[in-house]
């Protein structure tokens, strides 16, 4: 039976466009119509909506935003899944709304795997993207050669919801490393220093990192577009908040870059790539 996918946006649709490309037989549905149109012109079948799309796919990969939003694609496919069906959540969510959702459809006979992706918009669009998944092993067995398609690496990390909770452990590291990235060059601006220089020094050493690399240039073209938006980061950040509280993990690093993002998000940037967190530390602003 066919594919299905469930959300075209900036990770989606190249996510899509890799299975398309792979020889899967691919069934999208999405909110913003237009966002399917490129898919459609090279061979895939677009549904008029999640039950169609349930009906026509043994397996329906999703890729939207929130918690909320993936338990009403759920809820919409819900009336069209077949016994056996397996669902492979690639949004970022809740940890526990993760486990319910694995929990609620099992008692219909369907498999649930949480599986947030790591590796942004550059990662979607190379198909080099790391997986982190969460459930029963023969559920993640099924859905590695899907995967695949779009992805460098993947790995089962535990039961339901542990891909979650790996990912909330992914958002806290990248936040620290945004701040370092965006602080440094911040600081070697207002020193006199050459950005581009400074960039490429640092990036080599020991200051290094995935932010240095990908984000660096952004920061150096004063290029605020996605890449991952601030509001997208801020959402994590809510999530990870969440499930540091279940554990009694203290995040501070967490509630500092979140109180400076904060601030991009309420002057009405959220759409921002996080790497203009630059800019703000660039005007001097300091955490509230």
């Amino acid at each position: 039976m066919a594919v299905g996918f469930v959300g075209l946006g900036v990770m989606g649709g190249p996510m899509a466009g890799h299975l398309l490309a792979a020889g899967n037989e691919l069934v999208v549905w999405t909110r913003t119509p237009a966002k399917a149109e490129p898919l459609v012109a090279s061979g895939a079948t677009r549904a008029e909506n999640l039950t169609e799309l349930a009906r026509a796919c043994e397996t329906v990969v999703v890729c939207v935003s929130r918690t909320e939003d993936v338990e009403a694609v759920v809820e919409g496919l819900r009336p069209g899944l077949q016994e056996g069906a397996l669902i492979i959540d690639h949004s970022t969510i809740a940890p526990a709304a993760a486990r319910a959702l694995a929990t609620s459809l099992a008692a219909d006979g369907v498999s649930f795997l949480d599986a947030p992706v790591t590796g942004g918009s550059m990662g979607a669009k190379a198909g080099q993207l790391t997986v982190f998944c969460g459930g029963e092993p023969d559920v993640y067995q099924r859905a590695e050669p899907v995967m695949a398609a779009y992805s460098k690496r993947t790995a089962l990390v535990g039961p339901s919801g542990a891909g979650q909770t790996m990912k909330v452990a992914n958002q806290i590291a990248v936040g620290g490393a945004l701040l370092g990235l965006c602080e440094s060059l911040a600081f070697a601006q207002r020193a006199g220093l050459d950005l581009v220089q400074t960039r490429e020094l640092l990036a080599g050493g020991a200051a290094g990192s995935w932010a240095f690399d990908n984000y660096g240039p952004k920061v150096l073209a004063r290029d605020w577009t996605p890449g991952f938006s601030i509001a997208n980061q801020r959402k994590d950040f809510g999530y990870a908040r969440e499930a540091a509280g279940e554990v009694g993990a203290p995040i501070p690093g967490v509630d500092l870059v979140d109180s400076l993002l904060a601030v991009l998000d309420e002057e009405g940037h959220g759409d921002w790539t996080t790497a203009a967190l630059f800019d703000l530390l660039a005007r001097g602003v300091k955490p509230a």
